[in-house]
């Protein structure tokens, strides 16, 4: 009766179980998992929201791209991050994902086609391409000190069938950018199969480390070569995840260009998907949001820095290396499983984190930390994991040699 494009089986993992009931019992959890910025005790301003009840607001014109006031607003914001992008190039969603979905449709035809995506990675993609009828293939992110694309994996992923190439960047969980030669890499790939690449920045705001001379510019050279889409929204670059607003903007030869945003309007158009008054509201929000983005980018700083304090003394730990975004990874020594482990942290520990395997990463043993609890509750649990990971290793050396 039920479209297999939705999972046969939604029964909870382990964690989510075993952290129902930690909350049922009222413990007191230290959430190292969290990833909404409303909830983690920021100051929003009490007027941040004000604009939404505009009396503009009352009057309803379906854009299929979305207003052109709101439009001219994500173009300035581009422009504040060094991009010139024309407001007529961009389109207007009610969150990244509908982005996506908006491009799967624009780009796939169901059962058939796929698009390759990074790993480790977000575990979203996984869903939204099979709710889109496409099928997602992995392609690999390797740790050499810093994380860095395979190119060899992409060649192996490709296929007759790809459609687009999706990059995050930064990438979450592994804070990684791509850089300059890895953005070309990408686009000309892209070019040389008919396919287009996906650029999801969502984090771009939320420089963790100074980047090196060879960083600074992210940006390919020149006109990208292929049709490309670049995602944003407000739920990270302001952390206002219920104003439900992002957007795309296309870039690429014009040709191909005019012929994605011909097909993007009768996409959009059947759907008139975001809300009038969150359009009329962008670019008071978009304006406004700078103090927000501020606070953020000065707590996950602050939180990455310590992180690496608090874990230099203990040798077998490691933080790996992140650019940007909101999460870190911990490599720990892969004693037990990372489902063991991370129930062990929430049993013993009232420790709240993800395992690596939420990620797909490729083997064990990873923790995954969010960068933006308090830093009172963050400094507590990351030194509560390093004293729980410390000790169980004295104890196996111990228990060796006796």
């Amino acid at each position: 009766m039920f479209s297999t494009r939705v999972p046969s089986s939604l029964t909870h993992n382990a964690l989510a179980l075993a952290l129902r009931a930690a909350k049922a019992a009222s413990r007191p959890l230290l959430d190292l998992t969290v990833s909404n910025p409303t909830k983690a005790g920021f100051d929003y301003p009490d007027t941040l929201l004000q604009s939404l009840a505009s009396a503009q607001s009352l009057v309803y014109e379906p854009e299929p791209f979305g207003l052109s006031s709101a439009r001219e607003a994500v173009a300035r914001d581009y422009a504040r991050r060094g991009l010139a992008v024309d407001p007529e190039r961009i389109v207007l969603t009610s969150s990244t994902s509908e982005a996506y979905s908006l491009l799967f449709k624009l780009l796939c035809e169901p059962a058939g086609d796929n698009v390759l995506t990074p790993t480790p990675s977000y575990p979203l993609f996984e869903h939204l391409t099979h709710l889109d009828g496409v099928t997602p293939v992995p392609y690999a992110l390797e740790y050499e000190g810093r994380w860095v694309l395979d190119d060899a994996s992409v060649e192996n992923a490709l296929t007759t069938r790809t459609r687009a190439v999706l990059a995050v960047s930064p990438n979450n969980p592994t804070g990684s950018c791509l850089s300059r030669v890895e953005q070309n890499l990408l686009s000309k790939v892209c070019a040389a199969r008919g396919a287009a690449l996906i650029l999801d920045e969502v984090f771009t705001d939320y420089r963790l480390t100074t980047p090196q001379p060879s960083e600074e510019d992210q940006r390919a050279d020149g006109e990208m070569p292929c049709l490309t889409f670049r995602l944003g929204g407000l739920s990270k670059s302001v952390g206002l995840p219920q104003a439900k607003l992002g957007w795309l903007s296309v870039e690429g030869p014009d040709v191909e260009v005019r012929e994605a945003l011909t097909r993007l309007e009768f996409i959009c158009d059947a759907y008139l998907s975001v809300s009038t008054p969150v359009q009329v509201a962008a670019p008071e929000l978009i304006a406004h949001g700078a103090s927000m983005r501020s606070q953020i980018a000065e707590r996950v700083r602050g939180n990455y820095s310590r992180l690496r304090q608090l874990i230099a003394p203990h040798p077998a730990l490691e933080v790996l290396v992140a650019e940007a975004g909101w999460s870190a990874i911990l490599r720990v020594p892969a004693r037990t499983s990372e489902e063991e482990l991370v129930l062990e942290l929430l049993d013993r520990d009232n420790v709240v984190v993800h395992p690596g395997f939420f990620f797909d990463f490729p083997r064990e043993a990873f923790l995954v930390v969010s960068l933006l609890p308090p830093a009172r509750i963050f400094e507590e649990g990351i030194t509560r994991i390093a004293n729980r990971l410390t000790s169980d290793v004295a104890t196996a050396t111990s228990r060796r040699a006796r």
